[in-house]
């Protein structure tokens, strides 16, 4: 820690700032808060000297210390800005070698998992939403069944890179570490900000058992499918499509993977290799077809390849493998491409924007689609941030998840697409999160419902869901991080607030209390957004009636004045679950 770093350093590093270009809206921010208990760090890091006697143990192609051989396909690879991992646009080189790393650097890894919180999997408990969720038949029949949502999956992220335990794997020593991966990632504080929830070990071939949990997860949701983003087509993520496609056929059969290409990662520039590798996927079972038997096709960035060039991609499908297709580009820019694809396309999407202003543009997109005879899939997100390209969007708490999923509900689209299932390099993810466990995933089940059913659900039991930052939005770090980043252009005004989101069966009161302040206010029936100011401590709300207290809730992440790296994410937590 650097508390006393000459002044002049600080105002050199704001004046670069505020000089560098904004980035676009697509991928490479890199999430690293708060690595993992100290002492079993150090235990662990000594099992990797010891072992520096003999033969370096490499994680990624020995048989794991937790039992079951690693199938080689974990890691994701490094590369991007500033040396940040891969995501659509930015495939990166090949995958680096696992290298231990010190322990976190003090300050960093304060409570980096409070509670000991961990994903077993089991089903979603009963009283968990402050709505009874309808039955997965009762979203997939009728009209609900064609209101279809998606979340999309980022291959480099699953729920486990090497089947260790949490204190001490991939995640924890490299990637949440500041200094990990041997300091390659100390510009901009570490990789990550968050990780997926934490796993327990598994025997036998446990990333296909982890894969099959996520898939149970998104189907207790009310999720139809996966969007899968097919970043390569060999290699570890190639490897990873195929087995989510098996995964999903043997958890549900009518949990569909909807195929995206990545046309920012994917450099090919013959057709027809990328339409051999869209047949082989699409030959799954799993892969989602409209009733009338088309493999539906959604490339991201399709604009990267020309209408010409597309045509004859989904020809060569045709009339080489015998699948007949219906395209579904995802556009960055829909408006300067919407009039050339509408020829060979089936429907349009756009990846969206992450902050809760500007939104408006979904309406004219629906509209456009619809005028040109093609469906609409409306991106609905809940924040970005990306520590390697220096740069965030301004959620406002839960205000984007709340305006895209309305968006969405009002203006008729047919389809939705989560951005994104598990994209922890943009801090965008939907997955349950060690940061914010279900909140945001269990928030969603119930816009997705209205969605889908064309009715709100009613709520029966009195939930709330707390969020806020861990540092305030001008904290200026103390530690090596020089990179810091700055608000989109175009995004809200940054804002240090609290957000108490009451889901209430009934009006009440709710108790508050931000550091020392304390407060009450009055919430009605249905849901309410009440926002407080952000001071230091920590944060907790309680529904009380007749002098009695009813839910609580206590964001276990207490906000700090001084701090060691930047992180600009909204944490959450629900009243509806124990961490």
């Amino acid at each position: 820690m650097r508390a006393d770093r000459p002044t002049d350093r600080r105002a050199q590093r704001r004046a670069e700032r505020a000089a560098r270009p904004v980035s676009h809206r697509r991928r490479s921010g890199f999430r690293g808060r708060r690595p993992l208990l100290t002492l079993l760090l150090s235990a662990f890091l000594l099992v990797g000297v010891c072992a520096a006697a003999g033969l370096a143990w490499d994680p990624f192609n020995a048989t794991s210390a937790h039992g079951g051989p690693n199938p080689g396909i974990s890691v994701p690879s490094s590369a991007g800005p500033g040396g940040g991992s891969p995501s659509p646009g930015d495939p990166g080189p090949a995958a680096p070698q696992p290298a231990e790393s010190q322990p976190p650097t003090e300050g960093a890894a304060a409570e980096g998992n409070p509670g000991g919180a961990t994903d077993t999997g089991a089903a979603r408990p009963v009283g968990a939403l402050p709505f009874d969720m309808p039955q997965p038949a009762a979203l997939r029949s009728g009209e609900a069944g064609k209101k279809l949502v998606f979340a999309h999956y980022f291959t480099p992220y699953p729920l486990s890179l090497d089947n260790a335990r949490a204190d001490g794997d991939y995640y924890t020593r490299n990637y949440l570490n500041p200094d990990g991966e041997s300091g390659k990632h100390g510009k901009y504080g570490g990789l990550l900000r968050d990780r997926p929830l934490p796993v327990e070990p598994k025997t036998g071939d446990w990333e296909y058992a982890n894969l099959q949990q996520e898939v149970r997860t998104a189907r207790a949701a009310g999720i139809d499918g996966f969007t899968l983003d097919v970043l390569s087509l060999s290699g570890r993520n190639w490897d990873r499509c195929n087995l989510l496609m098996a995964a999903a056929r043997s958890v549900d059969p009518a949990f569909k993977i909807m195929l995206m290409p990545d046309m920012t990662s994917l450099k090919t520039d013959d057709p027809g290799v990328l339409a051999d590798a869209i047949a082989t996927l699409g030959d799954a079972p799993a892969a989602h077809r409209l009733p009338d038997g088309r493999l539906v096709v959604s490339p991201f960035k399709a604009e990267e390849k020309s209408v010409a060039w597309w045509t004859e991609a989904l020809e060569i499908l045709r009339s080489r493998h015998g699948v007949r297709t219906a395209f579904v580009p995802l556009f960055l820019d829909f408006g300067a491409h919407s009039d050339a694809f509408a020829p060979i396309s089936h429907g349009f999407s756009e990846w969206g924007s992450r902050s809760y202003v500007g939104q408006e543009s979904n309406t004219r997109d629906v509209r456009r689609a619809h005028g040109l005879g093609k469906i609409w899939m409306q991106p609905v997100s809940v924040q970005d941030a990306r520590p390697n390209q220096g740069i965030y969007d301004e959620a406002g708490n839960t205000a984007t998840l709340r305006s895209t999923w309305t968006h969405a509900i009002e203006d008729g689209a047919d389809w939705v697409q989560l951005t994104t299932w598990n994209d922890y390099s943009e801090g965008s993810q939907f997955a349950p999160s060690l940061h914010n466990g279900y909140a945001y995933l269990d928030l969603t089940s119930y816009y997705l419902t209205r969605f889908k059913t064309g009715g709100w659900p009613k709520i029966v039991r009195d939930t709330l869901y707390l969020t806020a930052r861990t540092q305030f939005a001008a904290a200026d770090p103390t530690g090596d991080q020089s990179l810091l980043m700055a608000p989109r252009k175009g995004t809200a005004a940054p804002r240090d607030t609290v957000e108490v989101l009451s889901f209430l069966a009934g009006p009440g009161v709710v108790r508050t209390a931000v550091g020392s302040a304390k407060d009450t206010h009055e919430a009605p029936a249905g849901v309410h957004s009440e926002l407080l100011p952000l001071k230091a401590g920590t944060t907790s709300a309680a529904v009380v009636r007749g002098g009695k207290a009813g839910a609580e809730v206590r964001l276990p992440y207490p906000v700090d004045g001084t701090v060691e790296v930047q992180d600009l994410q909204y944490y959450a937590v629900t009243s509806g679950r124990e961490r």
